[in-house]
């Protein structure tokens, strides 16, 4: 069974970070691949503050990561970084929590202009987790999300298209890729593409 766990950087259940996050849930779960969702309501802000590695809530945290193949992380952007509350989780997590996993980061922001905080800010975390592939992210702007009327927000065509492809990519890194529920020629063309992203 192959599992990927997803960590919400947002407070916000509605947030657009967190929709990104569910529909990559959405689309992992499409190929059979089990998700476990934690969300920063689920780490007591003591724990966050007062760095209690040994809590409750960050021990099962980090068990469910640890029996995990990949991570999916997701955040809004706030002066050029990823969100502080979700640095305070991943400082938390042991040295070497990502290793031999794959890792795939989301991000939304007002404009293009932090279109890099992706590459310069979370992912050198994600590397000092030791991840074994940390797979391409997606960044995504106000524009790239249409407000439902409860509150909600869809995303658009195409950042659909590029989380199908940044999907892909993670489950081709895999450590067990051949689990997953996809066609072969589906797989076989992920395959490829992540190689030549290498």
């Amino acid at each position: 069974m192959t599992t990927v766990v997803l960590l919400a950087g947002s407070p916000g259940e509605r947030s657009r970070s967190t929709t990104l996050l569910q529909r990559a849930g959405a689309l992992l779960a499409s190929y059979g691949v089990v998700t476990q969702t934690f969300g920063l309501t689920d780490f007591p802000s003591d724990d966050l503050i007062y760095a209690r590695w040994d809590s409750p809530a960050i021990r099962r945290f980090t068990e469910t990561l640890a029996a995990a193949d990949g991570l999916v992380v997701a955040t809004p952007v706030y002066k050029a970084a990823y969100s502080g509350a979700l640095k305070a989780v991943l400082d938390l997590l042991p040295e070497r929590a990502l290793e031999q996993k794959a890792a795939l980061a989301l991000a939304t922001g007002g404009s293009p202009g932090h279109l890099l905080a992706v590459d310069y800010a979370l992912q050198p975390v994600l590397s000092a987790l030791k991840a074994r592939h940390i797979v391409g992210g997606v960044y995504a702007t106000d524009r790239d999300f249409n407000p439902q009327d409860d509150g909600s927000y869809q995303v658009t065509e195409e950042i659909d298209s590029r989380l199908h492809h940044a999907v892909g990519r993670l489950i081709a890194h895999l450590p067990n890729p051949g689990s997953v529920q996809l066609h072969p020629e589906e797989l076989s063309r992920q395959v490829a593409a992540a190689r030549i992203s290498i």
